[in-house]
C-alpha cells in the first residue's frame, strides 16, 4: 500500500503578461461555472505547448 504524504505545493513566481482582451473573453468563458482560475487554464495550456514543440522536435 502506498503510503500518504502530504502534497507540497510547488513554488511559483508572479509575471505579469499581457493578454489580448478577445483571448481574456475565450478564456473566461471556457472556464465559466468550472474549479479553474484563469492562472492555472493558461499555466496548462503552456504546459501542453511546450509538451507539444518537444514531440515536434522529436521528429
Amino acid at each position: 500500500m502506498k503510503k500518504f504524504k502530504i502534497p507540497s505545493i510547488p513554488p511559483t513566481t508572479s509575471k505579469s503578461i499581457r493578454f489580448p482582451n478577445d483571448l481574456i473573453d475565450e478564456v473566461e468563458n471556457a472556464i465559466q461555472g468550472t474549479n479553474c482560475t484563469f492562472s492555472a487554464f493558461v499555466v496548462e495550456a503552456v504546459r501542453v505547448a511546450l509538451d507539444n514543440l518537444k514531440d515536434d522536435n522529436e521528429e
